[in-house]
């Protein structure tokens, strides 16, 4: 029986070769044989997507688009055709879920089956994963001829790619189809701090705002073993559903999906902690309807203050001595219609601690969020007398962008340990805990509960300044200026060292290759991150040559930053996982930030594992220059005419394009763009220093402990240290 195939435009022909559309042109003008059109008008002709494909086989061109690129256009084109198909977004999340469980061979196999057998074996494994799902409904399973396409895409995304691939590619589908607005991913390091602020591993955790599941994913790599999750989306809850169980197989997942303070769908849920990334500035979220909730012991929020409202509802949910960790906008702290609720919190010793984030650390990037830290009150237990409050915000690396401004690259590794070093510094005792002048201080409970109940860290840590000794502050100082000052000279030096040269009276023109034209030459190995998955998870379990733990994972963040790999493995790696080399080039895969795209790994990245979003590239020495390689790479042109997406721009590495020069001309240019790696190494450094110098000055300053140039402390205290009348 033939497959049915999809119908593709010129555009999508151009993607699919990694090609322009220039050139599909050319090949409908000069090949006779090109496939005619099956449909669509003359001026917008529609192509049979397997001729096409067979087309291009015939003259050796390989599919540029990933499997998880291949699956979004088979499911925009299913769209596009006026849904075709019978499969619902649900029914394709279950498959992802049986299909994540099965051996590669099986996922190849179930890719050549004929149209009829293929839906057959889909609804079987679709119907065979309902049971693991709440609510979800083996019955209503149902595929149809005009799901085939889709079918095999993704059936080929979970074998190449993993579950957690072909999952965000439904989603997002999903999440377009909706209109939903507001669906934001928490970045995994946030979660991961989030999760690190509970103590020890709770056997129990609740997220009842959970969206794609991050933050209960966090406390599973922790080792929670009993999941909750609820989610006003429905798609968010499924997502979530099926992304816990394909991360976290050995744990027990329940989610739902309804709106969590209306409609809590755990109502005598006693949990050990509490994780939640709420929505920001909800002002229809039931304040009338539930004006007389239980769960208001600590006050009944205002309108405006529905993130008060889920604090309350998370220690609603806590048994007596749990730990809640939420994440919410700066506003909370101090807005004066939350005051009275601020203040029964501080007073009752609920809240514990508010540690401060860089702009950047979460959607909305231009804010620098707060996390608040919760103990559900213990009857009988010990009074807590005062609250920690931590200012990470100079944790962050600043970059120029192109029209000048500015924007921050979070130090995750900065931030995750100022915050967690304080935070158990002061669990242990908070009653001797020091902290560190200008970034962590406890405030007594007494001085809190004012007029206005300011909770702002960056208020309250700066009047710790105060404590610092003026001897050890000035001998800070000079220490750091000698060190900007050094960056500054080694930074000229760099800047002044080479000559760049005109080309001509234009611009230089070459012939360029894809690097999907290289690797299949041989000049270049494109190698892929090996999935956190359920089938590698067994592989590992089974003895399938799983890697311990104990590597470094390179992030697409360290190639922004210029810092070595900062991350950590998510889950088990089998013996495919690519480790990274000297001399290998590595590309962001994700376009949306500032800063370098690419680099070429060094003695510091070796031994290393490449992040989820980070593309490997492995030159052939004797044909390729790394170097060269990285900067026609990473190009900023090169990197806009390989991406796709509106919101989050992807980066598709085998469209990447790259000039076609003699190998002594390619160390030529390797050599310039290993001097611009210098000096932006450099940039960065001084700029760093700079600022770092600027805020030791202007806290000495307003401090007490430094005075200004030209004075001395006698002479300050011949005038009595008085100020101006």
């Amino acid at each position: 029986m033939p497959q049915s195939s999809a119908q593709v435009t010129a555009a999508e022909i151009s993607r699919i070769a990694g090609v322009t559309r220039a050139t599909v042109s050319n090949w409908r003008r000069r090949h006779e044989d090109f496939p005619e059109p099956s449909g669509g008008t003359e001026s917008s002709p529609l192509y049979d997507l397997e001729s096409v494909r067979a087309w291009l086989a015939s003259r050796g061109h390989a599919s540029a688009a990933t499997p998880s690129e291949e699956l979004r256009t088979m499911l925009r084109l299913r769209a596009q055709s006026g849904g075709g198909g019978g499969g619902r977004s649900e029914d394709l999340l279950l498959l992802v879920l049986a299909a994540a469980g099965g051996p590669a061979e099986a996922l190849t196999a179930a890719t050549r089956l004929p149209d009829a057998e293929l839906v057959a074996r889909a609804q079987r494994d679709a119907a065979s994963a309902a049971g693991a799902v709440p609510a979800a409904d083996a019955d209503a399973v149902r595929f149809e001829a005009g799901d085939v396409a889709v079918l095999r895409a993704l059936y080929a995304c979970v074998r190449d790619e993993g579950g957690q691939a072909a999952l965000g590619v439904l989603a997002e589908r999903e999440l377009e189809d909706s209109a939903a607005s507001g669906a934001y991913v928490t970045p995994p390091p946030l979660a991961d701090l989030l999760a690190g602020l509970i103590p020890g591993s709770p056997a129990r955790v609740l997220d009842p705002a959970c969206g794609s599941g991050t933050l209960l994913a966090a406390a599973a790599r922790r080792g929670t073993r009993e999941l909750y999750g609820q989610d006003t989306l429905p798609v968010q809850a499924r997502r979530s559903a099926v992304s816990l169980m394909l991360t976290a197989p050995e744990a027990t997942v329940t989610v739902r999906a309804a709106d969590s303070l209306r409609a809590d769908a755990f109502p005598d849920l006693v949990a050990d902690a509490v994780l939640c990334n709420p929505p920001y500035g909800v002002r229809d979220w039931g304040h009338d309807e539930l004006a007389y909730d239980p769960r208001w012991a600590y006050g009944v929020p205002a309108r405006a203050e529905s993130e008060l409202a889920w604090v309350q509802h998370a220690l609603a949910h806590l048994a007596p001595g749990g730990y809640a960790a939420l994440l919410l906008p700066p506003a909370t702290a101090g807005r004066a219609s939350g005051r009275r609720v601020r203040a029964e919190l501080v007073r009752s010793g609920a809240l514990r601690a508010v540690i401060a984030l860089p702009a950047g650390a979460s959607v909305p990037l231009h804010v620098g969020l707060q996390v608040w830290v919760l103990r559900r009150p213990e009857p009988g237990g010990p009074e807590r007398k005062s609250v920690l409050f931590v200012d990470t915000a100079a944790d962050a690396v600043t970059v120029r962008t192109r029209g000048g401004s500015r924007s921050a690259s979070v130090d995750w590794e900065g931030v995750t340990t100022r915050a967690l070093e304080a935070w158990r510094a002061f669990t242990e005792d908070p009653d001797a805990f020091k902290g560190e002048p200008g970034v962590a201080h406890a405030v007594d409970v007494v001085d809190l509960l004012d007029d206005v109940v300011d909770l702002t860290p960056a208020r309250l840590v700066r009047a710790s300044r105060a404590e610092a000794d003026p001897a050890e502050l000035s001998a800070e100082v000079t220490a750091t200026r000698r060190k900007l000052t050094e960056a500054a000279e080694t930074l000229a030096r760099t800047a002044g060292r080479e000559e760049w040269s005109a080309a001509g009276a234009t611009a230089r023109e070459w012939r360029t290759a894809t690097a999907s034209d290289l690797s299949r030459g041989g000049a270049l190995t494109l190698l892929r991150t090996v999935p956190d998955s359920v089938r590698t998870r067994a592989q590992a379990a089974s003895g399938g040559g799983g890697r311990p733990e104990t590597r470094a994972v390179l992030t697409g963040s360290d190639i922004t930053t210029g810092s070595g790999p900062t991350g950590e493995p998510t889950g088990l790696y089998d013996d495919t996982a690519p480790v990274i080399a000297v001399g290998d080039v590595l590309v962001r895969a994700v376009a949306n930030t500032e800063g370098p795209m690419a680099r070429v790994a060094g003695e510091e990245d070796a031994g290393a594992l490449p992040g989820s979003h980070v593309h490997l590239f492995r030159p052939d020495p004797a044909r390729l220059d790394a170097w060269f390689l990285a900067g026609f790479l990473g190009a900023e042109e090169n990197i806009a005419g390989a991406s796709t997406g509106s919101t989050v721009l992807t980066v598709s590495p085998g469209r990447l394009r790259v000039p076609l020069l003699p190998l002594e001309e390619q160390r030529r240019y390797g050599e310039a763009f290993r001097h611009v790696h210098e000096l932006r190494a450099e940039a960065r450094r001084a700029t760093s220093l700079a600022e770092e110098t600027a805020r030791l000055l202007a806290g000495g300053l307003t401090g007490g402990q430094l005075l200004p140039s030209g004075e001395t402390a006698a002479e300050v205290r011949g005038r009595g240290g008085d100020s101006p009348r």
